[in-house]
């Protein structure tokens, strides 16, 4: 078989095709016939040698993947030969809440990753995936769909009639937009061009701001909301949007914060924070447990993730480059 390795973090170059033997499934193992990979914005953290936990050089990239089960070990119950599966992105988080021992256990930095054509996992790290979805569509849930679905569900779920701020066009931002609908909610979604405004209007956002061109973002939401703010953010931002997320929330609301995709930095003002009653809840991805309830949704609406481009497996670091570039719209996949 065909694996790609990271023989060092320093550019995608360090990308190596390599030739494997195909595993074998052991007890409760199941070999997995990886059809297609996505691409997140840790890879790029991975590849650059900036992710916060730490990688061996030589290891399989990528968190996210769908394929099919070609062959199954002794004891395995919950999956049979030809199934179509996806891998959770915590192998050991089934349901519960997170423990730090699951933070040390993420594929494609701590384990070896999907970035090649087969896999020998226990049983409990996959799940099912929709009917009406391809392989490639599959692939984008695993980390970004599951993040969407964590950061609107909650302890608090957002319910209709609430006011959801998504943050770009990126996987995470463009699965909470269509996952927030589903649950009735009015999207306002902010980005970098007009030209970006008008696809995430087409997408289902009801309204949608260029920051760029209007930099006080927070203000206009406050004017689209008639003063009341949002009732949930999906901070993908990180410090160079939190301030202005703070100001954005509704007395009460909540920003669900995942990602730190800006390199600015904005002082926090702690009374605007203590006043607002806003609550500041961290997202770790997802349990499969979360995956699942996901599923049942994506599968009952018949939801379609956004998938910006499909490369084939040999370009595999042409996919690393346009995803660099930043200027996609939805998931980068890679086909197996």
């Amino acid at each position: 078989m065909q694996t790609y390795r990271l023989e060092r973090f320093s550019t995608i170059d360090d990308l190596v095709l390599h030739t494997e033997d195909i595993p074998q499934p052991r007890a409760n193992e199941v070999l997995v016939r990886v059809r297609a990979s996505s691409l997140n914005f840790r890879d790029l953290m991975i590849v650059n040698g900036h992710y916060p936990m730490s990688s061996e050089p030589g290891h399989i990239p990528l968190s996210d993947s769908a394929g099919e089960i070609v062959e199954i070990g002794n004891a395995v119950t919950r999956f049979k030969i030809g199934d179509r599966v996806a891998n959770t992105f915590f192998p050991r988080w089934f349901g519960g809440r997170f423990e730090m021992a699951y933070a040390h256990e993420q594929y494609g930095s701590d384990r070896d990753g999907w970035l090649t054509e087969y896999k020998a996992v226990d049983q409990e790290t996959l799940v099912s995936i929709p009917a009406h979805l391809s392989f490639e569509q599959a692939a984008t849930l695993p980390c970004a769909a599951v993040t969407a679905w964590s950061a609107l569900s909650g302890p608090t779920p957002v319910t209709a009639g609430d006011t959801v701020l998504t943050q770009g066009t990126g996987g995470v931002s463009l699965f909470a937009l269509q996952l927030a609908k589903l649950c009735g909610a009015r999207v306002i979604a902010i980005t970098s061009s007009d030209d970006k405004v008008a696809k995430l209007k087409a997408l289902g956002a009801d309204d949608a701001i260029n920051y760029t061109a209007i930099p006080n973002w927070d203000q206009a939401i406050r004017e689209l909301t008639e003063g009341r703010g949002v009732d949930r953010i999906v901070e993908v931002g990180g410090t160079g949007t939190l301030a202005k997320s703070i100001r954005a929330t509704a007395l009460g609301g909540e920003i669900s914060i995942i990602g730190l995709l800006s390199s600015a930095s904005e002082q926090i003002d702690f009374m605007q924070l203590f006043m607002g009653g806003a609550t500041l809840r961290r997202i770790a991805v997802g349990s499969r447990d979360d995956f699942d309830l996901m599923n049942r949704a994506i599968a009952q609406h018949r939801l379609q993730p956004i998938v910006d481009c499909v490369y084939p497996f040999a370009q595999a670091k042409d996919a690393w480059r346009h995803f660099e570039r930043r200027g996609h719209i939805g998931k980068v996949v890679i086909a197996h």
